[in-house]
């Protein structure tokens, strides 16, 4: 019994050397407009979300060009051995979701005080290969 549960782990550890998760969080840029950029490399091969990535004249894209960097060190580092051009890496999944926010008050007219929210994000990026 003790046997097939360790073939089952074994064979876990060798499908999830395809996968390959990087994270940032409390990203001080609100999840709308990253989400912006995220939702344009969904799903892209590795290569083309970097050349996009690099182009795009929005802000959130600097952060993502450098997470999407991390996430294939972080394949480099499972796969020791490996080239990463021939492995087909795509963005399987990419996710953003909202952080804490920080309140603060604007002074307004007549001894009012208006509520700004300045927003963070969390971002969670899945490199996968294109065969699964």
């Amino acid at each position: 019994m003790g046997s097939r549960k360790q073939d089952s782990s074994i064979a876990r550890k060798e499908a999830n050397k395809d996968v390959v998760k990087a994270s940032l969080n409390n990203c001080p840029s609100s999840p709308r407009k990253m989400r912006l950029v995220a939702d344009i490399i969904r799903g892209e091969q590795v290569d083309k979300a970097l050349y996009i990535l690099k182009y795009s004249k929005k802000e959130a894209s600097n952060k993502l060009e450098k997470l999407l960097l991390s996430a294939m060190a972080n394949w480099q580092t499972k796969n020791e051995g490996a080239d990463i051009e021939e492995a087909n890496l795509i963005i399987k999944e990419i996710f953003v979701d909202s952080a804490r926010q920080l309140k603060r008050l604007r002074p307004a007219p007549q001894g009012r005080g208006y509520r700004i929210r300045k927003r963070s994000n969390h971002v969670t990026l899945i490199l996968g290969n294109k065969e699964n």
